[in-house]
């Protein structure tokens, strides 16, 4: 018998307010649980700025990381409310879900990587866009990987690319799987000699940083739509069409066009003021320079504090519930709402005789995903593809630019060296990250 989507008792106790009967109904049902409009119970007490069931729900392992219909979180809808406590609460808890979905994962990534053989493997990034001089000052990237049982070595010289913002250096990034979790990873910084150990856990001061600048910027959700995607073979030569297969480095290659890729983004301004949006930039430059917005007398950061509550919602649960799904009345603030969605035509060269497979690719992507341009070729390469390994792939990073990357080298080895894994015995901690 399907379940019935309107029976959500939690939903229910959090639009009454009743904390008691939540708290008892708690030990009995899913907190997971999603209503017909895609929200979780979190989502409902966040919008209706229920703090003491955000709390309970939250102490009861609700998840943080999740979208309703609309595409929001309850993270996303925080900060559309503007409580600050709120919103630090959620920052906190999806941090510690995260480590915790990665700790769960982990032993599965270690044992998958001990069994694949060692290997050397080169990927060439170039960025491009459409738009007119970007091209010419966009980076382009040689990206080492080292593999040698549980633990992988990248290096690179594109330390991050962010909103046409790209950090050059010459940095290493190592994971050592028979390490602790708080030990195994560490980036070098090559050029200054320094290492930093990537910590799992923030310091109070970084995640207060983080809410004062979720307060301060757009609410954004970017998606790359894959529901419409369908594969066509490239086709070569003017007269006589054929089948376009060329060499990629040493591996024989087929060509496709990717047909109806969408990058949906949407952004949300209803917390922001006018003055914000003028102050914002000063700020965000403040940030990415690394300091906060200003110190009181004291020495201490000036926060940014919380926004008046929007007015107090009169829908009742039965209009909540008995409207169309992802179409309910207006819980919070009225949506100050744009979306925009960009159609582009993207090629994959697919190749048989690639030694590695797309599983193999996908756990040493998983190590490496901090590296944002990396979390999108993750997720690039989750999607069905034709048969084959992707040796060279065109794929949208922002709305204006596309990064092409190729697989250049790849060779199994067994002579990789156990010390290009260990920090060099000269270099020292950073000391700007100690705290």
């Amino acid at each position: 018998m399907a379940e019935d989507v309107h029976y959500c008792p939690l939903h229910e106790c959090v639009f009454s307010g009743d904390v008691r009967r939540l708290s008892g109904l708690l030990r009995l049902h899913d907190v997971t649980k999603k209503d017909k409009h895609g929200n979780t119970a979190l989502h409902l007490a966040v919008m209706l700025g229920r703090k003491e069931c955000v709390h309970l729900l939250l102490a009861h392992g609700a998840p943080v990381k999740v979208k309703n219909l609309a595409g929001w979180s309850p993270l996303a809808e925080a900060i559309s409310y503007g409580d600050r406590q709120t919103i630090s609460s959620l920052v906190r808890k999806l941090k510690q879900q995260a480590r915790e979905q990665m700790e769960e994962r982990r032993p599965n990534l270690v044992s998958a990587l001990n069994q694949m053989g060692d290997f050397y493997m080169e990927l060439k990034w170039d960025f491009q866009s459409w738009v007119p001089l970007v091209s010419r000052i966009l980076p382009s990237d040689i990206c080492r990987i080292h593999k040698r049982g549980s633990s992988i070595r990248l290096d690179t010289t594109l330390v991050d690319f962010n909103d046409m913002r790209w950090e050059r250096g010459d940095i290493s990034f190592l994971f050592n799987g028979d390490r602790k979790p708080n030990l195994s990873l560490t980036v070098l910084d090559n050029k200054a000699e320094l290492y930093q150990r990537v910590r799992y856990e923030e310091t109070e001061m970084e995640i207060e940083d983080e809410v004062d600048i979720l307060m301060s910027s757009d609410i954004m959700a970017a998606q790359m739509s894959t529901k419409s995607i369908t594969f066509t073979r490239a086709q070569t030569g003017w007269i006589f069409r054929e089948d376009r297969k060329e060499m990629v480095g040493p591996f024989h290659s087929e060509f496709y066009v990717i047909n109806g890729m969408l990058l949906e983004s949407r952004k949300r301004r209803e917390h922001l003021s006018e003055e914000d949006l003028q102050k914002n930039k000063a700020i965000m430059e403040s940030f990415t320079k690394g300091s906060t917005q200003g110190f009181d007398n004291n020495g201490e950061p000036v926060r940014r504090p919380s926004l008046s509550p929007p007015p107090e919602s009169k829908v009742s649960w039965e209009e909540y519930i008995g409207s169309e799904p992802g179409n309910h009345p207006t819980l919070g603030r009225n949506l100050v709402y744009k979306e925009t969605s960009k159609a582009f035509k993207a090629t994959v060269a697919m190749s048989p005789d690639f030694p590695l497979s797309v599983d193999m690719l996908l756990n040493v992507l998983e190590v490496i995903a901090p590296f944002k341009h990396f979390s999108k070729l993750r997720e690039f390469v989750l999607m069905k593809l034709p048969p084959g390994f992707p040796v060279k792939i065109d794929i949208p990073i922002l709305p204006t630019v596309t990064a092409k990357i190729t697989f250049q080298e790849f060779a199994f080895r067994n002579d990789i060296k156990a010390e290009l894994f260990e920090i060099p015995s000269h270099y020292i901690e950073d000391p700007t990250r100690k705290k």
